[in-house]
């Protein structure tokens, strides 16, 4: 049987179990959250819990929550962090995110998210995987409504969509006082448009910080910037 495992340099993802296996998105997502100086962070949506893992290695001080729905996937993000040498901070909770927030008397100054994004297309038969990538169990309201409960005043949100969703769910974002701070476009090659964009969102917000990032050359090969971005994770760099 092939091993699906994915081995960063500091840690291994098992994945076999996940709706949602290793994506650019989310490695980008877990190295790109700006600050060093986070203490309580929440990942929504966890999956393989590579994004809190990545976070784990980054945030030295920090103590990382992360919640999953799909308990075959949780089962899984359990076992990677267990076997991490990050494991006695890295905490996952089973269940949805709409009902997580009862639980908690306390809340986060970083909350990280690579959402489920297609509430209009045509779903396969693989319902794990229609739960990862379709917003039935986790709609943008619903996002932003546990975001704006859970998240301190003076904390960050952090979460990677496509472009038309990103507008979509910044528009919820600022209906609850939550803004953008800062704005990366995610870009396969140069000349192409962005394919997705990372956001910032805080509460109190003075400009807007634009940036991007351009994965690949036009000759095919990954960009410094990129490899530079993840040679702290990805063993090819």
């Amino acid at each position: 049987m092939k091993d699906s495992s994915f081995r960063f340099k500091q840690f291994i993802v098992k994945q076999d179990q996940s709706g949602m296996k290793i994506s650019t998105d989310a490695v980008l997502l877990g190295a790109l959250v700006g600050g060093c100086s986070f203490k309580k962070v929440l990942d929504i949506g966890t999956g393989t819990g590579v994004i809190a893992l990545m976070l784990a290695q980054r945030l030295p001080d920090a103590q990382i929550d992360a919640i999953e729905i799909d308990p075959k996937a949780y089962s899984q993000a359990k076992g990677n962090f267990t076997e991490s040498p990050f494991s006695d901070r890295l905490k996952i909770s089973q269940g949805a995110i709409q009902e997580y927030y009862h639980r908690r008397n306390s809340a986060y100054d970083l909350i990280v998210s690579n959402p489920p994004y297609y509430p209009d297309h045509l779903k396969s038969p693989n319902q794990q995987k229609n739960q990862a990538m379709h917003t039935d169990s986790l709609s943008f309201d619903d996002l932003v409504g546990s975001v704006d409960r859970l998240l301190q005043d003076d904390g960050e949100f952090w979460l990677i969509l496509p472009s038309r969703q990103m507008n979509e769910f910044t528009q919820l974002a600022i209906k609850c006082n939550l803004y953008p701070k800062s704005s990366i476009s995610i870009h396969d090659k140069s000349e192409r448009p962005p394919i997705r964009y990372i956001q910032c969102f805080a509460r109190k917000v003075q400009s807007v910080i634009e940036d991007q990032v351009i994965i690949k050359q036009s000759d095919g090969m990954y960009t410094t910037q990129y490899s530079e971005l993840l040679k702290e994770f990805l063993i090819i760099f």
